[in-house]
C-alpha cells in the first residue's frame, strides 16, 4: 500500500492518531545539522566512569568486570523511600503525590567500544538475561508496580555516556504510556479474545511491506503508525508478558533479531546510529493480564541522513505527531543495507 497523499494513521496500542505526509519528503532542508559521532572508540577508556576499574562519577569504584555490570545509578530520578513533602491540596487542579522506586544502570560488556550491533550473539543474549533478572527482581519488590527497561543510544537522545549502556527505572505506579497500552490492549482483547499484538504481528507477516526481520519467535517491523522515521516495534510472537518469561530458546531467537535491527540501523547511514529504545512488560499489579504481548519500541530520531533529525516541535507539540517518509518506503530502505555491520566489512 503506497499512499502518496496526506493522511491519519490510528496507533491501536496508544488510542492516538500520526499524521502522514508522504508529499513532503523532498523538501529542502536549511535546518539543524547535527554533528556526527566519533567513528572510533577506544576499547577501555581510562577517563569513563563506566569502564571497568574505574572511578564512577558518585565516588564508587568499578570491579573489574567481564560480561554485563549492574549498580544503581548515582544519581538515580527514584528514591526507594517516599518521602511525603507535597503539602495536602486544597484545589483539585493543584495534585502531587510522592513517587518510590529504584534506578539501574546496565553496562553491556567491559567494552567502551562495542554497542549491540557489535556484540556477538552470546553478549547480547546476556545482556537480554540481566535485562530479564533485573527487571523480575525488581517487579517482585511489594512497592513496585512496573519496570521499564531502556536504552539511549547517542549524544543527539541525551546519553551522557559513550560505554554502551542501558538503564532500569522501577516504580510504585503504573506510567503514562503503559496505562495507554494497557487500556488498547485490555479492550481489543475483550473484544476478540485475542491479544492485540499476536493478531497484529500475523497480519503483518501477510503483508510483508512492513516486516524487517522475523524468525519463529520475534518480528521486527515498521509499525503502520510510526511516528518517528525509522521506528521499529519487536513484537514476541505468543503472549508472554515479562522477559523473565522467555525461554532460552526465545531469548536467542530475541538476541538474533536485536542484533539485525540495530546492525540495519548502523549500515544506513554507516554510523553509530543514535535511538531510545525500550521493553514494554506488563505491569506488576498482581493481575494475569493475558491480553498482554512483550514487545520492543525503538524510537531513533534521524531522518535524511546521518546529520538531519526529525524534530518535534510546533505542529507535533501542539497538535499530533506528524511524519514525512512512509513506513512502508522507511522499512523498505531498511531492509535495502546489507545485514554486515558496516566496520567489519572489507
Amino acid at each position: 500500500m503506497m499512499i502518496k497523499t496526506p493522511h491519519r494513521r490510528f496507533n491501536p496500542l496508544s488510542g492516538e492518531w500520526v499524521l502522514v505526509s508522504p508529499h513532503r519528503a523532498t523538501r529542502p532542508w536549511l535546518g539543524q545539522v547535527e554533528k556526527t559521532p566519533p567513528a572510533m572508540l577506544p576499547a577501555y577508556d581510562p577517563t569513563c566512569y563506566l569502564c571497568p576499574r574505574n572511578e564512577r562519577a558518585g565516588g564508587m569504584m568499578n570491579p573489574d568486570y567481564h560480561d554485563s555490570y549492574v549498580f544503581e545509578n548515582d544519581f538515580a530520578a527514584l528514591l526507594p523511600q517516599a518521602l511525603d513533602e507535597t503539602p495536602a491540596s486544597q484545589h483539585p487542579l493543584f495534585v502531587a503525590a510522592p513517587e518510590q522506586g529504584k534506578c539501574l544502570v546496565v553496562c553491556f560488556s567491559p567494552r567502551h567500544d562495542l554497542t549491540l550491533p557489535e556484540l556477538g550473539l552470546p553478549a547480547i543474549e546476556n545482556v537480554l538475561t540481566t535485562w530479564a533478572k533485573q527487571s523480575a527482581d525488581l517487579m517482585e519488590e511489594e512497592y513496585i508496580q512496573y519496570a521499564q527497561v531502556f536504552e539511549n543510544k547517542g549524544a543527539v537522545m541525551g546519553c551522557s555516556n559513550p560505554h554502551p549502556h542501558s538503564q532500569i527505572w522501577a516504580q510504585s505506579q503504573i506510567p503514562n504510556e503503559i496505562i495507554k497500552e494497557l487500556s488498547a490492549q485490555t479492550e481489543y482483547y475483550k473484544t476478540n479474545n485475542s491479544p492485540l499484538l499476536v493478531d497484529y504481528v500475523r497480519e503483518e507477516l501477510k503483508r510483508k511491506e512492513r516486516v524487517l526481520f522475523s524468525n519463529d519467535h520475534f518480528t521486527a517491523m515498521v509499525p503502520y503508525w510510526a511516528v518517528w522515521p525509522f521506528e521499529v516495534l519487536v513484537s514476541a510472537h505468543r503472549p508472554s508478558r515479562y522477559l523473565k518469561e522467555l525461554s532460552s530458546i526465545e531469548v536467542s531467537a530475541l538476541a538474533e533479531i536485536f542484533k539485525q535491527v540495530t546492525t540495519s540501523y548502523d549500515n544506513l547511514f554507516e554510523i553509530s546510529f543514535p535511538y531510545s529504545m525500550g521493553f514494554h512488560q506488563a505491569p506488576a499489579d498482581g493481575q494475569p493480564h493475558p491480553e498482554w504481548v512483550l514487545h520492543a519500541h525503538f524510537y531513533p530520531p534521524l531522518l535524511r541522513s546521518a546529520t538531519v533529525r526529525k524534530f518535534m516541535v510546533g505542529y507535533e507539540m501542539l497538535a499530533m505527531p506528524q511524519r514525512d517518509i512512509t513506513p512502508e518506503v522507511a522499512a523498505e530502505r531498511l531492509r535495502s543495507v546489507p545485514d554486515i555491520h558496516y566496520k567489519q566489512r572489507g
